[in-house]
């Protein structure tokens, strides 16, 4: 069995399909379909966008404005060192996107995303306590994160 996330836009699907495997290493644009004739988007027009980012299957529907993207659902990046986290951070807000806070940002469809280093989980939860207690209150001031406060807050 396979699940692979479904999102909806407006119009902007084939924007949001582009922008994504633009950013995203190993990612394509694998299948569009249109809206045909006597169906409840316009006729013609991109209905469905299948595209894969490094490996995982995605389809943006060209839905209407019925439904809105909300922070409850969102996609994690988890990189390896800070340039990427700074490169994923910094090409996720290209177009309008808007920053958050402790490592979440929307993109400019209003996506959300978490730009998270590979070893989040050493820093809050590793086997020293109050380590991941001060670590967890660095990162509750920063809006991306910095690995190297999260490193330094965690041993003291």
């Amino acid at each position: 069995m396979k699940i692979s996330p479904f999102l909806w836009f407006d119009t902007q699907a084939e924007d949001a399909a582009k922008f994504y495997t633009a950013i995203f290493k190993n990612s394509k644009i694998i299948a569009t379909t249109r809206y045909p004739e006597n169906s409840p988007g316009p006729a013609g027009k991109v209905m469905t966008v299948g595209f894969v980012i490094n490996g995982q299957d995605f389809t943006a529907l060209n839905g209407g404005p019925h439904f809105k993207f909300t922070e409850a659902i969102s996609f994690v990046v988890s990189c390896k060192d800070q340039s990427e986290v700074d490169e994923y951070w910094e090409k996720l807000l290209q177009g309008g996107g808007k920053p958050s806070q402790c490592g979440w940002l929307k993109d400019q469809f209003g996506l959300s995303w978490q730009i998270v280093p590979e070893g989040m989980g050493q820093f809050l939860g590793g086997k020293d306590p109050e380590g991941s207690k001060r670590a967890m209150q660095a990162m509750l001031k920063m809006v991306k994160l910095d690995i190297s406060k999260l490193r330094e807050a965690y041993e003291g």
